[in-house]
């Protein structure tokens, strides 16, 4: 098998071999099939230009909530393609042979979602980049703190999307709970009108979702307030480890396997 020849080394060496391996496997799967990403750059691009002026005219800081608020909702949106590195693997009758080789469940997950966090990464920082290129978007006084704000994220939203794919029986329930939950997480954070404008019950409700400490931890960042960045950002880094366990676990224990589906 790919994960068990050559044998690699133990210990640290021999996990990072079996992470490369999978990681490389699944970047060349990306890069075969890359028009779905493409669009999650793509759309948010046009409805920049084409919101951005009533977002000026309507709020004091209009470029950074539509240019935030829209990487935030395309961002989640991504959180498919996570559920689908590892569902795929679950219909194709595959899952089975990768939980046999000598990686555990803990690199299995990583090497999945490896090129995807790497990915995701990118489309943030285009989009990013784009704001402040097209849209008016101030340019960030620290750039540091905004890439630690969009890896924290990324990392979050690829272990929900792990989590789900443990759970979810079909590419279509993936497809329905992904696009019905991103809607709702990032609207509700306040991705497309800020928490200020909305009703009582929803700005009662937001902190409730991982889109609200998304969107607060990256115009905390693009506005250069380290410490209004830190405290959404452990909040979401807790999200991604305790998502990112679930998966661990369930993948561990035989939750994952084809014969499930």
């Amino acid at each position: 098998m790919l994960l068990d020849a050559p044998r690699p080394g133990i210990g640290v060496l021999g996990s990072v071999h079996r992470i490369a391996a999978l990681a490389r496997l699944n970047l060349l799967l990306r890069l075969r099939d890359p028009g779905q990403m493409i669009s999650y750059v793509a759309m948010p691009m046009v409805l920049m230009l084409v919101l951005r002026p009533l977002y000026v005219r309507a709020l004091d800081a209009g470029a950074t909530q539509v240019a935030t608020g829209l990487m935030v909702m395309f961002s989640v949106f991504a959180i498919s393609l996570a559920g689908n590195a590892i569902l795929s693997e679950r219909t194709w009758r595959t899952w089975d042979r990768l939980r046999v080789s000598r990686a555990p469940a803990a690199e299995l997950l990583i090497g999945k979602t490896l090129p995807l966090f790497v990915v995701m990464v990118a489309q943030q920082s285009i989009l990013l980049v784009y704001g402040c290129l097209a849209i008016g978007l101030p340019v960030p006084p620290n750039p540091a703190i905004v890439l630690m704000s969009i890896v924290i994220w990324a990392f979050a939203l690829l272990a929900i999307g792990a989590a789900l794919a443990t759970i979810v029986r079909s590419h279509g329930e993936l497809s329905v709970i992904s696009d019905v939950g991103a809607l709702t997480l990032s609207s509700l954070g306040g991705a497309l009108v800020p928490l200020s404008l909305m009703p009582e019950w929803a700005q009662v409700a937001a902190p409730a979702s991982p889109g609200y400490w998304a969107l607060t931890m990256m115009q905390s960042a693009v506005a250069g307030d380290v410490a209004g960045t830190l405290r959404p950002a452990a909040v979401l880094l807790a999200i991604g480890v305790m998502a990112g366990a679930f998966a661990a676990r369930r993948l561990a224990r035989g939750w994952g396997r084809g014969g499930l589906m």
